[in-house]
C-alpha cells in the first residue's frame, strides 16, 4: 500500500507539473530523493511520462489531426508542422549526445536541481515584467528562425529543475511571442521533444527495465495522464490573465526548501 500511495502521488506531481514552466523532472527527483523511492533503470519515472504526452495529444486531438490531414494541400499546415519539426531538431542532437552525462551526473545531484528551481523561478519573474512587446500571436505560424532559436534554448531543459516548458516559454516571450502563444507552442513543441525522449531512455535502458511493479506503474501512469489534461486545459486561460508570476514564486520556494532539507542532511 505504501509503494501504491507513492506512486499515486508521483504520478500526480508528474500531470500537474510537466507542462507548468516549474520543471516536472525536478519535482519528480526531489520528490523520489526525499521519499526514498528508486525503481530498478529508473522504469516507473521514464514510463508516467507517457501518461503525460498522452493528455497533450488527448486534449490536442481535434487540432493535430486537422494538421496532419491537410499538411499535403495547406501551407499553413506544412509550415506548422516544419516549425515545429525545426524546434525539436537541436533537442534530438544535443540528447544524443550528451545522455549519458545527463543521466548519470546531472540527475543525481538534488542540490544543482534545487539551484536550477530557484534561478528558473528569478528568471520567469523578470521575464514576466520586462518581455517585449508581443508580435506573434499565433503559435502555429512562427517564423523558422524564431522556431529555431527556441528549439535551442529547449535544450537548457536538459539540466534537472531547468524546466522544458519554462526555457521555450521564456525563449518565446523575449522573441516577441505572446504569453498565451508562447505556451501553446511549448505544449506543441513537448509532443515530439517527450516522445523521443522517453523512447530513446526505455531504449538505452532497456537491459535494466523492470516492470514487475505493474500496478505501482499503472497507477503512476493513469494519474499522470488525468492530472495532465486538466493542467493543460486549465493552463492557457490562467497565464492569459495573470501571466508567470505564481511559477516564478513557486519554483523559487520549492528550490530554497529543498536546499534547506539538504543542508539538513535529508
Amino acid at each position: 500500500m505504501g509503494d501504491l500511495l507513492t506512486a499515486a502521488f508521483l504520478g500526480l506531481v508528474e500531470g500537474l507539473t510537466e507542462f507548468l514552466p516549474v520543471s516536472s523532472t525536478g519535482h519528480l527527483l526531489l520528490s523520489s530523493h526525499f521519499l526514498g523511492f528508486e525503481s530498478a533503470g529508473k522504469t516507473f519515472e521514464v514510463v508516467i511520462q507517457l501518461g503525460a504526452v498522452l493528455a497533450l495529444l488527448t486534449v490536442y486531438f481535434g487540432k493535430l489531426w486537422q494538421v496532419f490531414s491537410t499538411v499535403h494541400r495547406d501551407p499553413a499546415s506544412a509550415r506548422f508542422v516544419a516549425s515545429v519539426t525545426l524546434a525539436f531538431l537541436p533537442a534530438v542532437v544535443v540528447g544524443v549526445l550528451a545522455h549519458d552525462f545527463i543521466k548519470s551526473v546531472l540527475f543525481e545531484t538534488p542540490r544543482l536541481i534545487a539551484v536550477m528551481l530557484i534561478l528558473g523561478g528569478v528568471v520567469l519573474l523578470f521575464v514576466d515584467r520586462l518581455a517585449p512587446e508581443p508580435r506573434h500571436h499565433d503559435a502555429t505560424a512562427l517564423p523558422f528562425r524564431k522556431a529555431l532559436v527556441i528549439g535551442v534554448v529547449q535544450c537548457l531543459a536538459m539540466i534537472p529543475g531547468v524546466s522544458r516548458s519554462g526555457a521555450t516559454i521564456v525563449g518565446a516571450l523575449f522573441l516577441g511571442v505572446e504569453k498565451r502563444a508562447a505556451a501553446e507552442f511549448s505544449f506543441f513543441l513537448s509532443m515530439p521533444t517527450m516522445a523521443a525522449a522517453v523512447g530513446y531512455d526505455l531504449l538505452k535502458n532497456r537491459d535494466v527495465l523492470d516492470f514487475s511493479a505493474l500496478s505501482e506503474i499503472g497507477v503512476g501512469f493513469g494519474l499522470a495522464f488525468l492530472t495532465g489534461v486538466i493542467v493543460v486545459k486549465w493552463l492557457l486561460g490562467y497565464i492569459s490573465r495573470h501571466g508567470y508570476v505564481l511559477f516564478g514564486w513557486w519554483r523559487i520556494i520549492l528550490g530554497a526548501a529543498a536546499l534547506g532539507a539538504l543542508s539538513l542532511g535529508y
